[in-house]
């Protein structure tokens, strides 16, 4: 008969991680003025993969750089080609320098763009004015 901790130790030893393959998906890069997130999803948003700069390497005023979002681009797109993906859609959200590295890594990647999306929020309205000064 066995103990608890072996059948623990047996059900650790079976699961294992399934690879998956997934022929098109979805890159999301939002690009802030300090920092550049990328996912990388399939096709019903499930996340696959994903990368930041920090993640990458950098640090302080050399992760808001285009260099950096160009390697933190390139790192996601090679952790998604390992889930076969050679086609994807790519959002861009925010006003960062990891915009355009975004596109340029995707072309030179040889990867298949379906679609360009930019899903910066925009204001409608703004915010409330100040209130105004008493005595002038």
């Amino acid at each position: 008969m066995q103990t608890n901790a072996q059948q623990v130790q047996q059900a650790k030893v079976v699961a294992r991680k399934v690879n998956r393959l997934i022929p098109r998906g979805r890159i999301y890069v939002t690009a802030t003025f300090n920092n550049t997130i990328v996912s990388v999803t399939d096709e019903k948003g499930s996340v696959v993969c994903w990368a930041s700069t920090g993640g990458s390497g950098f640090s302080g005023s050399r992760k808001s750089s285009p260099y950096a979002a160009t390697v933190t681009v390139e790192n996601a797109v090679n952790k998604a080609r390992a889930f076969g993906m050679n086609e994807m859609d790519l959002f861009l959200k925010g006003p960062g320098p990891g915009r355009d590295a975004a596109l340029r890594v995707l072309r030179s990647q040889k990867i298949r763009v379906m679609m360009i999306a930019d899903m910066t929020p925009m204001p409608h309205n703004g915010t409330k004015p100040r209130k105004a000064k008493h005595n002038r």
